[in-house]
Formats: C-alpha cells, structure tokens, sequence
C-alpha cells in the first residue's frame, strides 16, 4: 500500500489492481531467468507420447490404474490408461477445475469454480459423478488432499480448512489455520498447507485436527509435494524452493530456482523434485544435495506429476500433456 499517494493516483491504482486481478498467471509477463548454468532447451526432451487434452491441460493427477487431467473447451476431467497412452473417458463437469485434484476413497475429488463453486466427487471405477457437493474451494490455484478418512479443502481466504467425510459427504470438521492458506498435501499422518500470504508452511495433525506448527518459509510458498522425508514448497514470490523436514518440522534448506511468478507446480519422483512454470517447463532438485542439477526452457509447462516411470507434464496453454519416460531426463 503506497500511504503518501496523491488522492488523484488512488483510483488509477485501483484501476490497475483490478485489471492485474483479471489477467491470469499464465498471461503475466514475469522474468524468469532459472539457473542458466545448468539450463537446456525443452525442445531436447523426446516424450514417448503426446495427447491432446482440450483447449488448456492442467491438475495432473497419478492414481494406481490411471492419469487424471482437467481440461477446458469442454469443462472435462480426463482419464488416461497408461498401459495403452489413450484416453478412456471423460467425465464433464460445470465449470473450471480451479484448485487440483486428489484421490482416495475409490474417487477423484475436484475444486470447481464458476458461477455455482462446489466440490465435485467423482467414481473412478465408473467414471461418473457420483456426488456434488456445496462446499465451494477459496479460489484458483488452490488445492485439496485426501488424507487415511477424510479430505481437505480450504474453503476462504481466512484460513478455513474443511475436514470433509466420504462417508457422508459432509463437512465434518472446520480448522482455523493462518489466513492467506490455500494447498494442503497429506503425508505420513499430518497435513501440510501452504501460506502464501504469511510466507509459512503450517502442519497439522490429521487424527486431532491440532494444528502443530507453522514454519517460515520462502516467499509466498505456494504448490508443494512430498518426498525424502520433506515437504517442499515451490515459492511464487522468488522463485526458490523450501524444504522442511517432516519429523523436525524445520527449514532445511532454501534452493534458489530462478522461476518466480504465479502458476507452475510441484512434484517428487525418481529420487528428485520435480518444478514446472511457463518459460521454464522443467527444472530438477536433487535432495541429497539440494541443488538444481537440471533446467529445460522452452514453451510449454505448468503442471506435473510423476508416476508409471514417466513424468507427466501439461502444455496448459496448447491443451497437450506429455508423458516423457525417466531415462529421457536421467
């Protein structure tokens, strides 16, 4: 906030913080320079498949049997057998999937946004809704996570995290966590959540419901994953990453990655974290050195996940998403 402004400079101000609010992260032109010494073009990567998901691929989620992928131009959840590279089916939903997707209880879980936001439920042994639920995600580039007997999705800006029954389909339970919070992941009993407004990583016991800690972290940690024994957070503000270990519940280590600016992702595979942003659609961490061993820039990006030894990653704006086997990246 600029306190000394002129009165006539507060309603161009204004002006332009809505205009920003209307322009999406993937339409923002942030500098993004990475770590140029480790740093290959994109184009380098030979994926053994691309498919064509929709008018822009996004949320990408591993599941035992399957891919699972949001698309728009339709409004699609998408399933990919990854024994045959084809898609299997597409499950329409109302809107935008806004805020990740998760699985558990034989179901995919997704965040919508729109005009009417809800959480949508998705069988997937059929393939179909099986539930709408009126409990609406805060907002876009969140995210939601399923835990051993619930699911968890933050539901406003101050910080509501909402423990969510499948057995019933109901809220079970409302936390009050740091405002500004918005993506949990679950790993080995507790919940983990981002505050990208307060610039902390906040823990909380998934049994009890206690919150335990909350650790600072980079700036305005966003997208986060599991892996190593750690919790790593892909920090929007400058682009570093954050690493906390999960039994001490401290700060490890901050690696710079260069990649700052809204978007992007975050994941753990094959021994590496794996970072994703527009501009810069790849970059490795190596945990035992904590370090960024590899950068591929190019076009394309902005989601990703790692399973069947491949990595899965989006091309949001082209609506493609590449599988790209292990050794392509080794």
């Amino acid at each position: 906030m600029i306190s000394n402004a002129p009165k006539f400079v507060v309603p161009l101000l204004g002006g332009l913080t809505i205009l920003l609010g209307q322009i999406s992260g993937c339409e923002r032109s942030v500098p993004r320079p990475g770590v140029k010494e480790v740093q290959v073009p994109y184009s380098s990567i030979k994926p053994s498949v691309t498919i064509n998901i929709g008018g822009t691929a996004d949320w990408v989620l591993v599941t035992g049997n399957a891919v699972w992928v949001a698309s728009s131009k339709p409004y699609d959840i998408v399933r990919i057998d990854p024994a045959t590279n084809k898609i299997v089916a597409r499950v329409s939903i109302s809107d935008e999937a806004c805020s990740g997707l998760a699985f558990g209880f034989d179901s995919v879980w997704v965040p919508i946004c729109g005009s009417k936001p809800a959480l949508v439920r998705i069988d997937a042994t059929k393939n179909t809704i099986r539930a709408v639920l009126p409990i609406a995600p805060a907002g876009e580039e969140g995210g939601i996570a399923a835990s051993d007997d619930s699911v968890w999705m933050v539901t406003d800006k101050r910080g509501t995290l909402v423990r969510v029954d499948p057995s019933t389909n109901s809220v079970r339970d409302r936390i009050h966590i740091p405002p500004g919070s918005f993506n949990p992941v679950f790993s080995d009993g507790t919940v983990w959540i981002t505050g990208v407004e307060m610039d902390v990583l906040t823990a909380m016991d998934a049994a009890s419901g206690k919150v335990l800690a909350s650790i600072p972290v980079g700036s305005k940690p966003r997208f986060l994953t599991a892996g190593a024994g750690s919790i790593w957070t892909l920090n929007q503000g400058d682009g570093s990453v954050s690493r906390v270990d999960e039994k001490s519940r401290k700060l490890m280590a901050t690696i710079q990655a260069g990649i700052p600016g809204a978007g992007g992702d975050i994941g753990y595979g094959a021994d590496s974290v794996w970072l994703t942003v527009f501009d810069v659609p790849l970059t490795r961490v190596q945990p035992t050195t904590n370090r960024v061993v590899k950068q591929w820039v190019g076009k394309g990006g902005d989601s990703l996940r790692f399973g069947f030894d491949s990595l899965w990653i989006t091309d949001y704006k082209k609506g493609l998403l590449s599988r790209i086997p292990i050794e392509e990246l080794r």
